[in-house]
């Protein structure tokens, strides 16, 4: 159920209490925090739905009171984040991409409140945090899967926007498929936005139409394409098999509870929320892993890939953090 804001003027007294730096006071035992939720994209899109599952899964368990807003554009999220500070939210969660300067200016004038939002930028403040979406181990793994099922050497995969956090997810797949097949060739698109599953599909297509016979997709709607074109794919953040249960034979899986949690336990200790939360995205935190289909994938390369597994879980094998534009 998504939550309506209404719109209201800032009073004086809150614009001089922004100029007063204290951090958000310890809760009780049991105390139930509020938190609000701001999804620029509808909450079943991957990213936001990891969010939003999180955030639901915790209000479950007792630990919050948890409330959202769901397709927020740019130009209203700083409005968001206010309202939602003033009605008595203590942390909101969501992601400052777009509104970066923006963002950080609200938390600015509310130090008591604790905004834990996805960056590409880096923590600000004593209550501005930030986190990476950094399941690019389960997108190397996902790589070395992959290799062994293509046919033409040929591998596609379709982002968002290359920002950092897309551009490590589309890097590390193709370092796992070059571990295992350094003569792969590569295709990449990026659609421009963060939501638009036909935008993906058609961006799917086109690099099936140039060979690629497995596709990576960061984005919703790439599986589409090769559903359609009888070809294999490969999904990010969450598990798309049950949807594509012939298509989809892998999925680079990203789990925002472990950040969610690490968050929720400074807020009601009282401690400094600015921070980077990126560590809590590893998967040796339980921030993200591989889900496969066993029988779409030979039994040699299953068990190669989970060789890598337990070595990035024991920290004897790092995945590289490229966040370049992949070409």
């Amino acid at each position: 159920m998504s939550t309506t804001l209404t719109r209201r003027t800032l009073l004086a007294a809150s614009a001089a209490g922004a100029l007063t730096l204290s951090l958000p006071r310890a809760f009780a035992a049991g105390e139930k925090l509020k938190v609000a939720g701001i999804h620029a994209s509808p909450v079943e899109n991957a990213w936001n739905s990891r969010l939003h599952e999180a955030l639901l899964k915790a209000q479950a368990d007792g630990l919050i009171e948890y409330t959202f807003s769901e397709g927020v554009s740019g130009t209203d999220y700083a409005r968001a984040m206010r309202e939602y500070a003033e009605q008595g939210n203590k942390l909101i969660v969501g992601e400052a991409y777009a509104v970066e300067s923006e963002a950080r200016q609200v938390a600015a004038d509310y130090p008591d409140v604790a905004f834990v939002l996805g960056s590409s930028g880096g923590p600000s403040g004593d209550n501005f945090g930030t986190f990476g979406t950094y399941n690019h181990e389960a997108a190397y793994l996902a790589g070395m899967l992959a290799a062994s099922v293509s046919k033409t050497d040929t591998f596609g995969s379709v982002g968002a926007i290359p920002i950092p956090e897309v551009n490590l997810l589309i890097n590390g797949f193709r370092e796992g498929v070059k571990s295992v097949n350094p003569n792969a060739k590569f295709l990449v698109g990026f659609i421009g936005t963060f939501f638009d599953p036909p935008k993906a599909r058609e961006a799917g297509l086109a690099q099936i139409d140039a060979g690629a016979d497995v596709l990576f997709g960061e984005r919703i709607g790439t599986a589409d394409a090769a559903k359609e074109k009888g070809k294999l794919a490969i999904g990010s953040l969450k598990d798309y098999t049950p949807l594509y249960p012939k298509t989809v034979f892998a999925n680079a899986m990203w789990y925002f509870d472990p950040i969610l949690r690490a968050a929720i336990e400074d807020v009601k200790a009282g401690k400094p929320t600015g921070r980077d939360y990126s560590e809590y995205s590893f998967m040796a935190k339980g921030g993200n892993d591989i889900v496969f289909s066993a029988d779409m994938v030979p039994a040699d390369a299953v068990k190669a890939m989970e060789e890598k597994r337990a070595a990035i879980k024991a920290g004897t094998f790092t995945v590289p953090i490229d966040k370049t534009e992949p070409k």
